[in-house]
């Protein structure tokens, strides 16, 4: 379903085009989110992801025990500014849920404004702050706002009370100072606010391929009340128990762990075929555009295809000869 929206200055007056059937627009509620943190284990979440956690992905990793799942990050003020940006950029449908829409924003009237338009149809909104791209950075956005902790507090404030919902979840994702003891103040005022919670990606915003600093997720995580989610280098089932173990989190989110392997939290190792054909099925149904539909195969074969043989898939230019490619050296299961 592609939810098309005609917004007017005040979100709390947005209503929706006519430009799906009546029963797909009919707001979906799953209950409180919030409940997924009180069953006795990590909740499992799939990443934000620009360009790879959208809707079909989002479909794929449910079949295989994922809990929640992030869309991209969507900048609030093209969302609200563009019919064109909220077309492309916000897909669900009546299934996809628990659904979080992750927003880059800088002041909290647009990010309350844009929360509004997708909260009918979604489980919560979380405000980027740990995206550590140059140009993210350069607007406002991302990681510098761990740097703002009142914009932040006024956030998140804005949108809980502009939200008539109270199970609607507010989160935050940041990245840690190396001073952990302004990362956890942050995090307080957050808290005060009324944060639903945060996830915590275990790495400043200089760093990239560091080791993940679990010592400062487990700082934050021992500060709070609320839950706390850990993000950073999370491959396996064993990481999610590893990290559960040693920080005392209330959930793990990962996200190139899940590209190279979506049943990953199903237990899997490696991409099961079956986990393969369903990615073909879904992609094809939701009609994913080909350059998608490929590169999601090229993380998934990785791991169980031959040199050679990823040299002719890596190649391959169209979803007729993918299928032909996947029959021809598996065939289906």
């Amino acid at each position: 379903m592609r939810i098309s929206f005609l917004v007017s200055k005040r979100s709390k007056d947005c209503k929706l085009r006519n430009t799906t059937e009546v029963h797909d627009k009919i707001p979906m509620d799953n209950g409180n989110i919030m409940d997924l943190f009180n069953r006795g284990r990590p909740v499992r979440v799939c990443a934000p992801m620009v360009r790879y956690s959208k809707l079909p992905f989002r479909c794929l990793v449910r079949k295989y025990d994922c809990d929640v799942c992030f869309t991209p990050m969507i900048i609030a003020a093209d969302f609200m500014r563009s019919a064109k940006a909220r077309d492309s950029e916000f897909t669900t449908n009546k299934t996809d849920r628990p659904l979080i829409v992750q927003f880059a924003a800088k002041d909290a009237q647009t990010l309350a404004d844009a929360a509004c338009v997708v909260s009918p149809f979604s489980d919560g909104v979380d405000l980027n702050c740990g995206c550590p791209q140059r140009w993210a950075m350069s607007e406002g956005y991302g990681a510098c706002l761990i740097n703002k902790p009142e914009l932040v507090k006024d956030m998140v404030r804005l949108v809980r009370n502009q939200i008539d919902n109270p199970s609607y979840a507010v989160s935050i994702k940041i990245r840690v100072h190396k001073d952990i003891r302004k990362t956890v103040d942050l995090c307080q005022k957050v808290e005060a606010a009324g944060v639903s919670w945060i996830t915590v990606h275990g790495r400043t915003a200089d760093e990239r391929h560091q080791p993940v600093h679990y010592d400062a997720i487990k700082t934050i995580k021992d500060s709070l009340s609320i839950p706390v989610i850990a993000n950073g280098d999370i491959k396996s089932m064993q990481d999610v128990e590893a990290i559960y173990e040693l920080t005392g989190v209330d959930g793990v989110m990962a996200a190139r762990g899940l590209l190279a392997n979506p049943a990953m939290f199903a237990g899997y190792e490696e991409t099961p075929l079956q986990c393969v054909w369903d990615w073909v099925d879904i992609a094809v149904e939701h009609g994913t555009p080909f350059s998608c539909f490929h590169h999601h195969l090229i993380y998934m074969l990785e791991r169980i295809t031959s040199q050679p043989e990823r040299r002719v898939f890596n190649n391959l230019s169209s979803t007729s000869a993918v299928i032909d490619f996947l029959h021809s050296t598996y065939s289906s299961t």
